[in-house]
Order: structure tokens, then C-alpha cells, then sequence
């Protein structure tokens, strides 16, 4: 795609900040201290200047230079603008602000609206949803000036790359000119009004005006270099970097050149030799010149060269000789694109870039064709919109109708982008972060991703992450993935961090990748996880460019020295695992030696080596395709033979040519069978989270893939493996065999084990098929400590809090979902806890509860309530009442009366706010009946009479994981009577001293109870 920003690899974007051509009237043309006269000359520069942007964005061979075209213009602005604001001056004394910015606004704004106002409407019909959003985004930046610095966002981050281009991205100069002006005119109003008592005010105007100018120019352009070697992105589309160019054309405007009369001879050589200059950067400059820093001088003075050239001299009218360059460029055709050439500027990449949308990259005689049909749109807009307003009395006599223009021009399209982002949004489904603990399980072998692969199921219900999920579906590493401009990573410890063993996550953000599944592996161990990432940094010593700093990647040289020699300092890790992109050259003599050079130290520190090869690139946007077509994800499938190439790496260490250096890798299920294409979404699961990387969900389902292939290896010893139910304690004295026991020991202010316990978080699960948790609740879950916490004396405390208007609660389940009755036998789950010790007008949308779900629910986290639940304790709003429910069957209705539930009504308990007391549910598969207990009294039963034989099966015969939350607001204390409000108090815990599952007995076995 055209208009990439970085140098290397990558084409720099150009987008003329165009303003409308003078009127003959010559209010903006170039100035003598006595006299204005119309320029045609500069007219005729236009042409030249968007020509060759429009040859650029074309694409047509031999004029990769073309991005140049916007220097050319941003020196043209300032020279008109500066030299009307000074001529204004230096008549009345003074200038009027508001007649200035009327004047721009009804110039600029009404066209610049169409266009917005057709890339918002077409946008919603031509692209896909995710990107939709994206684009109405656009929109509002650009209509209220901000798109550069929207633009340097996204290009300054690594972690961004990868999408489609923006329709608007040539907006950026536009809001560079915009915001240039919003400084410029008031500044020198300023200066106006400090000189204007001089006895000579047009020499004091003009002399305050050309320091304050130089000044600015010689500071914008040290800044330009700075930015050039640090960040071409912001050097490239940042205002403060291209001052100085207008500041060269106000310079121009500034010093007395009306007083030089300088030959004839002179003249033509200045002149033409800025034009040759100016072509010669167009052909001669391309992706590979560093910009804008010294290379941006060559166009921006070539550019004052053709100015200067046909500036009158003293005593002189018209100095276009019959050989000036300047004659060349009055011409009629030279000036009627120059006429034409901010609306053209406008339509022109908006076509080029929906067009492609929607049918595919094109070659560049079709995106000359595209360009040149352009000419339509852009002819109409200045037929039909910028000439009538320009001319029209009525808005022009007064400023206030102008800035109305002006503002009404910003609304149109900042409104139409409310209304198809907000729609967009609502289609897609939230873009909140997905509990990965809740997860299906990943298969650990075979063809299939999940451990429930297959069948008809596969393809059933939403993708997770949904596509507006995936793009921010990052591994929760922090900052652990050092951006391109650090040369040292931080410590990044995670898990256990204390202990001495450890594993080591090296490389680029393909190694960054694996950060959960590794994480996830070293806690089952005991070990801690260091991660040493780098973003865009090949792990073997190759020199690159980086895209984002626009130059030579000499940060990724050093930051890999000073991690090769922490490992080789530092203490030895159990294990090393390496992983990179693969494509950093094609040259795969030179790639064997680079990574020779970086698998020497790491050979040296003795730990074992593990290559995960690297995983498929698409390269093409995965989840706004797929946002496109939700029901038919083989749509979006991509090439094999593109995005799995031969890595040169894994063949070497298959063959025994790396000693000390295993190979694995998951792309047989990633990109399985030896079709020609390779998937992006496998069993509802989507793969990429954008053209290269997968989402953290992906890396999370195939964690015990990844474990099996790393323990096959025997790089990896295997864990410990928990007590199951396959392999129970022993039943004690009573009977009761103990499945789970925890009793919150541990110092206060710490989280429960999450070897039992994981998180909810948010406000659904994953794909959010019931957003606020399905019941209307206001809070968003978390794993903060503020919410969830030990407290240092053997219970735990969940603790709802608010922030302004926002509560926050906490939301944990039990890791394990296998937790049932045996055949014929009981399963009794029990907790010790105390309510929240509030009530009254305090506790209104209070919602504690400990309750169970069914464990297919976590297959994709629909069927509720088919699956079953079973709500063991519940209590809203503060009152002195508990009571049970079991929910099952269908949505509405049914043997469960939902959606209330078979509840057990309230049972009163005027203590359960002070003190502890004992909830227990018991399934009793034997007497086909739950019971629930309070303190050892049975209070509620449900039993299998009350439903058919298939509703009871899917409701209780299966494992459930176990809930504790408090929740605030929704449906149950509202129809109780009460919702959260400003007198309701946060901060008061719903505290838990123990949590028990036990089972008993056999076919025939009975209760406790």
C-alpha cells in the first residue's frame, strides 16, 4: 500500500496541505511593501506540487519521490498567508483574526466536510465492520484537525502495525497547516500590535516578524533532524517538524527582496534551477531517503528558488520573461490544475484506498485510471461547494457567517461518524478483555485445537476473541515488550518470583507471543518467568532498519548485547526459549550466521535451548476480515505457501547442525493438513490478533500442546500433577471424600491460591454472550487487591468499590469444573461466610452470593440455564434474609420457572451480616434431590419429580465450578425494591473463612442431611 510512513521497507505517506488558489483579486499573493498582484506563477506551482503527490500515491514507476509535493505546498502557504497577514498590517495596523479564519474556514472547510461526510457514508458500505470503526475514528480526527497526530499515534506503535491504511490518511497535512495557523495568525497579531505605534511600522512589522520567523525556522528544523533520527513518523507528520517550511516561505514574504534588482540571467537560473531541483527529487528520492531531515531542504528551498525568481524587483511590474520558468507555469492547463488541485487533493486517495477496500490491490495503471477519475468528484466539489461560498456576499461580509460555515462544516461530518461508529460498534459486540481462565481447554495432540474439537459444535456460536476483542488482545505483559527507541529491558519477573529456577522468554514480539502459556508453565513448576522481548529486534545479530524510527535499528543491536550478556552473568534459567519473526532477509547464509552468533552465549550458559519455530504470518488484517464475515471465517483463510515458509532455523536444528538447541513447533494445528491455505479461525477460536501475531487466547488454548512438546523433548521436566478426582484421598471417618479445602491462609492483603481460585473479569465472558453478567449488574469485575484480598487473619474478603460513578467488585471461580456427584452418590459444597456488614439505604444494590454453574458452560459459555445452577447462598440489599435457587431448563418458563428460579423464597437470619454461618448445597444423585442447608438445617429442596428426566441430567449430572462475587445493581435487588444509588456505601466485604467440596457414596447412597 501507498503512503507508509517509514523508510526501508516501508514508503513514506505525502498529502499536500492544500488551500484554495487566489481570486484575482490578489488577496493572497505574494507581497511588496506597497502592492499585491496575482501570482499566476504560483498557481501553476500547485500543479506541480499535487501532480506529483497524485504520481506518488499512483504508484507510477520511475517517480517514487512524488511525497515531496508536500513541502512544495506547505512553503507556498506560508508565503501567501504570511504575506496577506503582513500587508494587512503594515495598511491598518492591525489584523482581524476573525476575518482571517472566516476566510479559511469557508474556503477550506465546506469541501474538506464532503469528502468526510462521503468517506463516513460510502466507508459504512465498502469496508468491513472493524474497520469501519476505525475509519469513523478517522473521520473525527480529520474534522477537527487532529489527524496527524492520530496517524503518529498509530505509527509510533509497534504493537498497531499491521492494519489497512486510512481513507484519510492524507488528511494529516491539512491538520498540520491548521494547526500551524492557529499559532501563526494570533502570534502575529501580537507582534502587530507591539510595533504598531513605530514611527516606520511596515519596516518594524516586517523586521520583528523575519527574527521571530528565523527563530522558529532554525528550531523546527534542529527539531526535524532530531525527530528524522529518532521517529520518523513523528518527524514526518508532527507540526512542530515542519514549521520551518512554512517559516522558509514566510521569509520570503518578510524581507525586502522588492528592493533587489537582480539580472534577468539571474532570475531564469534561480528559477530554473528550483524546478529541476524539485524534479530531480522526484525521481531521484524514494522509501529509502531519510525524511523529511536534510533531504527536506533540497525540495523546500528548491521551491523558494521559483518563488524568489518572480518576485519584482524594484521599479518593476512583471519579471516573467519570455524563458522564465514562471511563464511555463502561468500557463492556462498549469493553472487550471492548480485551480483544481485541493479538491483533487482531497477525492483522490479516499477513491485509490475504497476502491481497493473493496476490489483488492491494484497495479498501478489501474490506480492511475482511479486518480484520474478523481478529477469528477473533485471538479463537482469546486463547481457546487468551495467557489459558490467563496464568492458569495452574504457569507463573506460578516466573519461571524463565515466561522458559522466553518463550524457547521466540522459538525456534518463529526455527527455522521458518531452515528455509523456507534452503529458499527453495537454490531460488533464489545471490545472488553477476554477471561482467558475461562477458557475451553486446548488439546494437548492432534489435528484439533481444542480438546473438544469437533463435531458440529466446532463451528457453533460467536469467534473468541470476537474481532474487535482480538485486536486488543495483547499478552498481559506490561511493558515487558520494550518499544523500539529502549536498549534494556527491565527485570520482568513474573510467577514465582522469588524462586531461584526460572524460565527465560527471548526475542522479538514473536517470542513475545508465547508470554502465557510459559507463565502458565512455570507456575504449575514453582518457577518464576523472565521475559526479554524486544519489539521488531531479531534475536539473531542481523542489522536492520526499524519502520518506527525510520533508520537503522541500532537500539535492537545494543538491547541484544545487553541480553545476551545478562544471561551469561546472571543465574543459570532451567530452560531458554527463543523465538523470531523469520523473514528479517532472505539470505539464508547470512541468517545461519547471525543466529550462530547469538546461539553461542546461550549455549555457553549451560541451560537447555528451545527454538519455537515461527508461527504463520497472514499478512493481511485477520480480525477486520473476519468482522466482515462473522459466518463464513474460511473466507479469511490465507495462503500456505506465503505465510508458512521454510524456516531455515528448524530444518538446521532437525538435521543435528545446532547442538544444544531443540525444536518445536505448533503450526501443524495452527495451519493443519497441506491444502494451499491456512485458516484464521479453528473451533471458534480466533488465531491472529492482526497480520502476524496471534491473539492471547490462541497462545492460550495451546498452552498443553506446547507443554506436551516441550516435555517430549525433554527440555522441560513435567509438573506435578494434582490430586484429581480420578485419583481421590481418601474417604475419612464419615465417609466424605474431600475434593477441595481452603481455609484463605496467607498474609494479608495478598490474592487466594490460584492454584484453586481464577478470575472474572469485566463485565461478560469471553465473546459476551450476557453482557453485565447477564442479570443487569453496574459493576466491572477485577483482580485487583482492592476488590479481592486476603485478610492476613484466615478468610477472604471480596469488596465492592467505587470510583466517581464506577464500582468495581470482585468475581472468582474455582480453577477446577470437574467437581460432581459419583454414581449414585452426593456431592456437598460448603462455605463459612459473613455478609457484608451493611443496610438500610447503604446497602441498596448489595448482591453477594455463592453459587455453582454448570462446567459446559465454560465450552463457549452458552446453554445457561440448561447447564444448571445452583445458587447455594444469595442475599440483596442489605436485608436479614438468605435464600437458594437452582435455575435450569429454558430461558423462559419451563420445569425451573425462569427466570426466578426454583427459589426457596427468603429465610431469615438476623446474624449472617455479623457473623459466620454455613451454607451448603448437597446434589444427591442417589435420593434425585438437591438439598440446601443453613448451619445444618435443610431449608430448600428441589427434586427430580419436578422436571423431566433430560432437564434434571443436563442440570446436575456433570462437574460445576464453584462462585463467589459480590455483585451491585441489577435485576434482583431492583425487583427487591432497591438499586444502587449515591447513598449506597462501598467498601463493606463479603468475608469467607473456608470453602469445602467433599463426595460420598454410591449407587444408593444417601445425604448428611
Amino acid at each position: 500500500m501507498p503512503f507508509l510512513l517509514a523508510p526501508g521497507p516501508r514508503r513514506k505517506p505525502s498529502a499536500p496541505p492544500l488551500t484554495p488558489p487566489p481570486s484575482r483579486s490578489g488577496g493572497e499573493s505574494g507581497p511588496s511593501p506597497h502592492r499585491s498582484a496575482f501570482r499566476p506563477d504560483i498557481e501553476g506551482l500547485r500543479a506541480v506540487a499535487v501532480l506529483a503527490v497524485l504520481a506518488f500515491h499512483a504508484e507510477i514507476p520511475g517517480l517514487a519521490g512524488g511525497f515531496i509535493g508536500v513541502d512544495v505546498f506547505f512553503v507556498i502557504s506560508g508565503y501567501l498567508i504570511t504575506g496577506l497577514l503582513v500587508r494587512e498590517a503594515i495598511s491598518t495596523g492591525r489584523i482581524r483574526l476573525g476575518d482571517f479564519f472566516s476566510r479559511r474556514a469557508r474556503r477550506l472547510l465546506p469541501s474538506a466536510a464532503v469528502v468526510l461526510a462521503a468517506v463516513a457514508v460510502a466507508g459504512a458500505w465498502l469496508t468491513v465492520p472493524l474497520r469501519r470503526t476505525d475509519l469513523e475514528y478517522d473521520v473525527l480526527s480529520a474534522a477537527l484537525s487532529l489527524a496527524n497526530w492520530r496517524f503518529v499515534s498509530q505509527r509510533t506503535d509497534y504493537l498497531a502495525a499491521g492494519h489497512d491504511q486510512s481513507p484519510l490518511l492524507h488528511f494529516w497535512s491539512l491538520a498540520v497547516e491548521e494547526q500551524f495557523y492557529l499559532f501563526w495568525a494570533p502570534l502575529l497579531a501580537v507582534v502587530v500590535l507591539c510595533a504598531a505605534r513605530a514611527v516606520r511600522r511596515g519596516r518594524a512589522v516586517r523586521s520583528v516578524v523575519a527574527l521571530v520567523t528565523g527563530a522558529l525556522v532554525l528550531g523546527s528544523f534542529a527539531l526535524s533532524l532530531h525527530w528524522t533520527e529518532d521517529s520518523v513518523s513523528l518527524a514526518y507528520l508532527g507540526t512542530p517538524s515542519r514549521v520551518w517550511q512554512f517559516g522558509v516561505g514566510a521569509l520570503l514574504a518578510l524581507l525586502p527582496w522588492h528592493l533587489l534588482r537582480g539580472p534577468r540571467t539571474l532570475r531564469l537560473l534561480c528559477g530554473w534551477g528550483g524546478a529541476a531541483a524539485i524534479g530531480w527529487c522526484v525521481v531521484a528520492y524514494d522509501a529509502s531517503t531519510p525524511y523529511p531531515g536534510h533531504a527536506a531542504l533540497v525540495p523546500t528551498l528548491a521551491t523558494a528558488a521559483v518563488i524568489l525568481a518572480a518576485i519584482p524587483g524594484q521599479g518593476e511590474r512583471n519579471v516573467q520573461g519570455p524563458y522564465g520558468v514562471g511563464r511555463l507555469l502561468a500557463g492556462r492547463a498549469p493553472r487550471a490544475v492548480g485551480r483544481l488541485s485541493y479538491t483533487l487533493y482531497l477525492w483522490h486517495w479516499p477513491v485509490l484506498v475504497l476502491a481497493e477496500a473493496r476490489l483488492g490491490a491494484l497495479g498501478w495503471p489501474a490506480r492511475t485510471a482511479l486518480t484520474l477519475a478523481a478529477v469528477l468528484p473533485a471538479l463537482a466539489t469546486m463547481r457546487w461547494v468551495e467557489q459558490p461560498l467563496r464568492r458569495s456576499r452574504t457569507v463573506s461580509e460578516l466573519p461571524r457567517r463565515g466561522l458559522a460555515v466553518g463550524v457547521s462544516a466540522i459538525v456534518l461530518p463529526v455527527a455522521l461518524a458518531l452515528v455509523v461508529g456507534t452503529a458499527t460498534l453495537h454490531l460488533m459486540g464489545p471490545a472488553t478483555p477476554v477471561d482467558v481462565k475461562g477458557l475451553p481447554p486446548g488439546a494437548v495432540s492432534g489435528p484439533s485445537l481444542l480438546a473438544r474439537a469437533a463435531g458440529a459444535s466446532a463451528g457453533d456460536g460467536p469467534v473468541v476473541p470476537n474481532p474487535a476483542q482480538a485486536r486488543k488482545d495483547f499478552p498481559p505483559d506490561r511493558d515487558c515488550q520494550v518499544a523500539p527507541e529502549v536498549t534494556r529491558s527491565p527485570e520482568c519477573l513474573f510467577g514465582a518470583v522469588d524462586s531461584p529456577d526460572r524460565i527465560v522468554l527471548l526475542g522479538d514480539s514473536h517470542a513475545g507471543q508465547w508470554f502465557s502459556p510459559m507463565l502458565a508453565l512455570a507456575a504449575q513448576r514453582g518457577w518464576a518467568l523472565q521475559e526479554l522481548v524486544k519489539q521488531g529486534c531479531p534475536l539473531p545479530q542481523l542489522a536492520v532498519d526499524s519502520p518506527q524510527l525510520g533508520r537503522a535499528y541500532r537500539e535492537c543491536d545494543t538491547w541484544r548485547a545487553d541480553t545476551l550478556d545478562r544471561l551469561r552473568t546472571g543465574p543459570k534459567p532451567k530452560l531458554i526459549v527463543i523465538a523470531s519473526l523469520n523473514r528479517y532477509t532472505t539470505d539464508r547464509h547470512l541468517l545461519t550466521a547471525a543466529w550462530e552468533k547469538t546461539l553461542k552465549p546461550l549455549r555457553a550458559t549451560g541451560a537447555p535451548i528451545v527454538y519455537i519455530e515461527d508461527t504463520p504470518v497472514p499478512g493481511t488484517d485477520i480480525p477486520a476480515c473476519v468482522s466482515g464475515a462473522p459466518d463464513g471465517a474460511a473466507a479469511c483463510a490465507f495462503s500456505r505457501a506465503e505465510a508458512v515458509p521454510a524456516d531455515p532455523l528448524a530444518r538446521r536444528i532437525a538435521s543435528g547442525a545446532v547442538p544444544g538447541v531443540r525444536s518445536i513447533s505448533v503450526n501443524p494445528v495452527l495451519c493443519p493438513g497441506d491444502g494451499p491455505t491456512c485458516p484464521a479461525v479453528r473451533d471458534r477460536i480466533l488465531l491472529y490478533r492482526d497480520d502476524a501475531h496471534l491473539t492471547n487466547v490462541a497462545a492460550v488454548v495451546l498452552a498443553p500442546r506446547l507443554e506436551r512438546l516441550l516435555t517430549g523433548s525433554g527440555a522441560l521436566p513435567a509438573a506435578t500433577a494434582p490430586a484429581t478426582p480420578a485419583a481421590p484421598a481418601a474417604p475419612g471417618a464419615d465417609g466424605w471424600t474431600e475434593l477441595l479445602r481452603d481455609d484463605f491462609e496467607g498474609p494479608a492483603g495478598s490474592r487466594p491460591s490460584p492454584a484453586d481460585w481464577q478470575y472474572d473479569l469485566g463485565t461478560c465472558y469471553p465473546g459476551c454472550p450476557a453482557p453485565q453478567w447477564g442479570t443487569g449488574e453496574i459493576e466491572t469485575m477485577t483482580d485487583s487487591t482492592d476488590n479481592v484480598r486476603l485478610d492476613g487473619k484466615g478468610a477472604l474478603e471480596i469488596v465492592p468499590t467505587r470510583e466517581g460513578e464506577q464500582w468495581s467488585s470482585g468475581r472468582i471461580e474455582t480453577v477446577r469444573s470437574d467437581f460432581a456427584p459419583p454414581p449414585g452418590g452426593v456431592l456437598r459444597i460448603e462455605a463459612s461466610i459473613a455478609l457484608p456488614d451493611v443496610t438500610g439505604p447503604k446497602a441498596a444494590g448489595y448482591w453477594p452470593a455463592f453459587w455453582t454453574l454448570g462446567a459446559p458452560l465454560r465450552d463457549g459459555y452458552t446453554g445457561w440455564p440448561g447447564v444448571g445452577e445452583l445458587d447455594i447462598m444469595e442475599s440483596v440489599n442489605g436485608r436479614d434474609t438468605v435464600f437458594g435457587s437452582m435455575h435450569c431448563g429454558v430461558l423462559e418458563g419451563g420445569p425451573c420457572e425462569e427466570p426466578v428460579g426454583l427459589t426457596s423464597g427468603p429465610q431469615a437470619c438476623a446474624s449472617c451480616r455479623t457473623e459466620f454461618h454455613a451454607y451448603a448445597v448437597e446434589v444427591d444423585l442417589g435420593a434425585r434431590e438437591v438439598r440446601w442447608y443453613l448451619d445444618g438445617r435443610v431449608y430448600h429442596r428441589v427434586s427430580a419429580g419436578r422436571m423431566d428426566a433430560g432437564t434434571w441430567k443436563r442440570a446436575v449430572d456433570h462437574g460445576v465450578f464453584l462462585i463467589l462475587n459480590v455483585a451491585i445493581g441489577g435485576k434482583l435487588p431492583a425487583a427487591d425494591g432497591a438499586t444502587a444509588g449515591p447513598a449506597t456505601e462501598p467498601g463493606h466485604p463479603m468475608r469467607v473463612d473456608q470453602v469445602t467440596v467433599k463426595v460420598k457414596g454410591g449407587e444408593g447412597g444417601g445425604g448428611s442431611g
